[in-house]
Protein backbone atom coordinates (compact mmCIF):
# COMPACT_ATOMS: atom_id res chain seq x y z
CA UNK A 1 0.00 0.00 0.00
CA UNK A 2 1.47 3.34 -0.99
CA UNK A 3 1.76 6.19 1.51
CA UNK A 4 -0.84 8.24 -0.39
CA UNK A 5 -3.57 5.61 -0.45
CA UNK A 6 -6.34 5.56 2.10
CA UNK A 7 -7.29 2.29 3.78
CA UNK A 8 -10.80 1.16 2.79
CA UNK A 9 -12.09 1.24 6.38
CA UNK A 10 -10.75 4.76 6.91
CA UNK A 11 -12.38 5.84 3.65
CA UNK A 12 -15.78 4.56 4.83
CA UNK A 13 -15.39 6.39 8.13
CA UNK A 14 -14.44 9.58 6.27
CA UNK A 15 -17.61 9.39 4.18
CA UNK A 16 -19.69 9.07 7.35
CA UNK A 17 -18.02 12.14 8.85
CA UNK A 18 -18.57 14.12 5.63
CA UNK A 19 -22.27 13.25 5.37
CA UNK A 20 -23.50 16.01 7.74
CA UNK A 21 -21.39 18.56 5.84
CA UNK A 22 -22.87 17.40 2.53
CA UNK A 23 -26.42 17.68 3.90
CA UNK A 24 -25.65 21.14 5.26
CA UNK A 25 -24.26 22.20 1.88
CA UNK A 26 -27.37 21.00 0.08
CA UNK A 27 -29.57 22.95 2.50
CA UNK A 28 -27.52 26.09 1.87
CA UNK A 29 -27.94 25.71 -1.89
CA UNK A 30 -31.70 25.23 -1.52
CA UNK A 31 -31.91 28.28 0.72
CA UNK A 32 -29.90 30.33 -1.77
CA UNK A 33 -32.22 29.41 -4.62
CA UNK A 34 -35.22 30.00 -2.38
CA UNK A 35 -34.02 33.55 -1.80
CA UNK A 36 -33.52 34.06 -5.51
CA UNK A 37 -29.84 33.29 -5.82
CA UNK A 38 -28.41 33.49 -9.35
CA UNK A 39 -31.57 35.27 -10.54
CA UNK A 40 -31.96 38.97 -11.24
CA UNK A 41 -35.67 38.63 -10.57
CA UNK A 42 -35.20 36.54 -7.42
CA UNK A 43 -36.55 37.39 -4.02
CA UNK A 44 -33.58 39.14 -2.51
CA UNK A 45 -34.54 41.71 0.17
CA UNK A 46 -34.02 44.76 -2.05
CA UNK A 47 -36.55 43.39 -4.56
CA UNK A 48 -39.28 42.18 -2.21
CA UNK A 49 -42.70 43.80 -2.61
CA UNK A 50 -43.15 46.48 0.01
CA UNK A 51 -46.69 46.10 1.28
CA UNK A 52 -46.60 49.27 3.41
CA UNK A 53 -45.98 51.66 0.52
CA UNK A 54 -48.79 54.22 0.40
CA UNK A 55 -50.02 53.29 3.87
CA UNK A 56 -49.95 55.40 7.07
CA UNK A 57 -46.99 55.22 9.40
CA UNK A 58 -48.05 53.26 12.50
CA UNK A 59 -48.44 55.06 15.80
CA UNK A 60 -45.27 54.99 17.86
CA UNK A 61 -43.46 57.14 20.40
CA UNK A 62 -39.77 56.39 20.92
CA UNK A 63 -37.65 57.82 23.71
CA UNK A 64 -34.50 59.79 22.83
CA UNK A 65 -30.97 58.41 22.92
CA UNK A 66 -29.93 59.61 26.35
CA UNK A 67 -26.81 61.76 26.26
CA UNK A 68 -26.99 62.61 22.56
CA UNK A 69 -26.82 66.40 22.27
CA UNK A 70 -27.83 68.89 19.63
CA UNK A 71 -25.32 71.47 18.36
CA UNK A 72 -26.51 73.90 21.06
CA UNK A 73 -25.99 71.35 23.83
CA UNK A 74 -29.60 70.28 24.36
CA UNK A 75 -30.79 66.69 24.58
CA UNK A 76 -31.63 65.53 21.07
CA UNK A 77 -35.30 64.53 20.86
CA UNK A 78 -36.73 61.09 20.32
CA UNK A 79 -39.19 60.30 17.55
CA UNK A 80 -42.95 59.83 17.25
CA UNK A 81 -45.48 59.54 14.45
CA UNK A 82 -46.63 63.16 14.75
CA UNK A 83 -43.10 64.35 13.88
CA UNK A 84 -43.72 63.35 10.26
CA UNK A 85 -46.70 65.64 9.79
CA UNK A 86 -46.19 68.62 7.50
CA UNK A 87 -42.74 67.77 6.18
CA UNK A 88 -40.96 65.20 4.04
CA UNK A 89 -38.85 62.91 6.22
CA UNK A 90 -36.00 60.49 5.71
CA UNK A 91 -35.84 57.80 8.42
CA UNK A 92 -32.78 55.58 8.79
CA UNK A 93 -32.81 52.39 10.90
CA UNK A 94 -29.33 51.62 12.23
CA UNK A 95 -27.34 50.00 15.02
CA UNK A 96 -23.78 50.42 16.27
CA UNK A 97 -23.40 46.61 16.07
CA UNK A 98 -24.25 46.66 12.35
CA UNK A 99 -21.21 46.50 10.04
CA UNK A 100 -23.11 47.75 6.93
CA UNK A 101 -24.34 50.70 9.02
CA UNK A 102 -20.76 51.78 9.52
CA UNK A 103 -20.06 51.32 5.81
CA UNK A 104 -22.98 53.55 4.81
CA UNK A 105 -22.37 56.30 7.38
CA UNK A 106 -20.26 58.56 5.13
CA UNK A 107 -23.17 58.50 2.69
CA UNK A 108 -25.56 59.46 5.50
CA UNK A 109 -23.39 62.46 6.35
CA UNK A 110 -23.62 63.53 2.71
CA UNK A 111 -27.36 62.84 2.69
CA UNK A 112 -27.80 65.08 5.75
CA UNK A 113 -26.34 68.02 3.82
CA UNK A 114 -28.64 67.35 0.85
CA UNK A 115 -31.66 67.04 3.13
CA UNK A 116 -30.82 70.34 4.81
CA UNK A 117 -30.50 72.09 1.43
CA UNK A 118 -33.86 70.72 0.32
CA UNK A 119 -35.62 71.43 3.64
CA UNK A 120 -36.23 67.74 4.31
CA UNK A 121 -35.90 66.40 7.84
CA UNK A 122 -33.46 63.52 8.40
CA UNK A 123 -34.11 61.41 11.50
CA UNK A 124 -33.31 57.89 12.64
CA UNK A 125 -34.34 54.94 14.75
CA UNK A 126 -31.61 53.20 16.71
CA UNK A 127 -32.48 49.51 16.51
CA UNK A 128 -31.88 46.92 19.26
CA UNK A 129 -28.72 48.66 20.44
CA UNK A 130 -27.67 48.35 24.07
CA UNK A 131 -26.10 49.68 26.22
CA UNK A 132 -26.70 53.33 25.23
CA UNK A 133 -22.96 54.02 25.33
CA UNK A 134 -22.52 51.99 22.14
CA UNK A 135 -24.66 54.11 19.77
CA UNK A 136 -23.39 57.27 21.46
CA UNK A 137 -19.79 56.24 20.80
CA UNK A 138 -20.71 55.33 17.22
CA UNK A 139 -22.15 58.79 16.47
CA UNK A 140 -19.37 60.61 18.28
CA UNK A 141 -16.79 58.76 16.23
CA UNK A 142 -18.46 59.01 12.81
CA UNK A 143 -20.62 62.11 13.18
CA UNK A 144 -24.33 62.61 13.79
CA UNK A 145 -26.30 63.37 10.60
CA UNK A 146 -29.70 63.16 12.33
CA UNK A 147 -31.96 65.84 13.82
CA UNK A 148 -33.72 63.28 16.05
CA UNK A 149 -32.99 59.73 17.18
CA UNK A 150 -35.64 57.41 18.60
CA UNK A 151 -34.56 54.32 20.53
CA UNK A 152 -36.17 51.01 19.54
CA UNK A 153 -34.60 48.56 21.99
CA UNK A 154 -37.45 46.07 21.71
CA UNK A 155 -37.57 46.07 17.91
CA UNK A 156 -41.30 46.86 17.94
CA UNK A 157 -40.96 49.91 15.67
CA UNK A 158 -38.85 47.85 13.28
CA UNK A 159 -41.65 45.29 13.02
CA UNK A 160 -44.25 48.02 12.47
CA UNK A 161 -42.10 49.55 9.70
CA UNK A 162 -41.62 46.14 8.07
CA UNK A 163 -37.85 46.22 8.51
CA UNK A 164 -36.05 43.15 7.13
CA UNK A 165 -32.75 44.06 8.77
CA UNK A 166 -30.71 47.19 9.35
CA UNK A 167 -29.75 49.38 7.71
CA UNK A 168 -32.93 50.44 5.97
CA UNK A 169 -33.94 53.95 4.95
CA UNK A 170 -37.48 55.25 4.42
CA UNK A 171 -38.94 58.33 2.78
CA UNK A 172 -42.18 59.48 4.42
CA UNK A 173 -44.52 62.11 3.05
CA UNK A 174 -45.88 65.10 5.00
CA UNK A 175 -49.15 63.21 5.42
CA UNK A 176 -47.25 60.57 7.45
CA UNK A 177 -47.67 58.09 4.58
CA UNK A 178 -44.90 55.69 3.54
CA UNK A 179 -43.55 56.94 0.20
CA UNK A 180 -40.37 54.94 -0.55
CA UNK A 181 -37.94 52.53 1.05
CA UNK A 182 -34.33 51.45 0.51
CA UNK A 183 -33.19 48.09 1.87
CA UNK A 184 -29.52 47.76 2.80
CA UNK A 185 -26.73 50.31 3.10
CA UNK A 186 -26.71 53.53 1.10
CA UNK A 187 -23.45 53.36 -0.83
CA UNK A 188 -22.02 55.20 -3.86
CA UNK A 189 -23.43 52.52 -6.16
CA UNK A 190 -27.05 53.24 -5.12
CA UNK A 191 -26.88 56.73 -3.62
CA UNK A 192 -28.06 58.55 -6.75
CA UNK A 193 -31.05 56.25 -7.14
CA UNK A 194 -32.11 57.05 -3.58
CA UNK A 195 -31.77 60.77 -4.26
CA UNK A 196 -34.01 60.27 -7.32
CA UNK A 197 -36.65 58.78 -5.01
CA UNK A 198 -36.28 61.77 -2.70
CA UNK A 199 -36.68 64.15 -5.65
CA UNK A 200 -39.88 62.29 -6.59
CA UNK A 201 -41.25 62.89 -3.10
CA UNK A 202 -40.34 66.59 -3.33
CA UNK A 203 -42.09 66.81 -6.71
CA UNK A 204 -45.20 65.26 -5.19
CA UNK A 205 -45.20 67.45 -2.07
CA UNK A 206 -43.63 70.79 -3.10
CA UNK A 207 -45.42 72.71 -0.34
CA UNK A 208 -43.73 70.56 2.30
CA UNK A 209 -40.22 71.75 1.44
CA UNK A 210 -40.87 75.48 1.30
CA UNK A 211 -38.84 77.38 3.92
Amino acid sequence: MSQTETPPEKTKRSYIYLLPLAVFGILLVLLWFGLGGFSQSGRNPSELTWVLQGKPVPNFNLTPLNGLKTVDGQQMPGLKTEDFRGKISIVNFWGSWCVPCRAEHPGLMKLAEIAKQKNVQFVSINYKDQPAENPLAFLRELGNPFSAVGVDNSGRAGIDFGVYGVPETFIIGPDAIFFEKHVGPLLPVNFDSFIAKLEAAIAKYPEAVKP
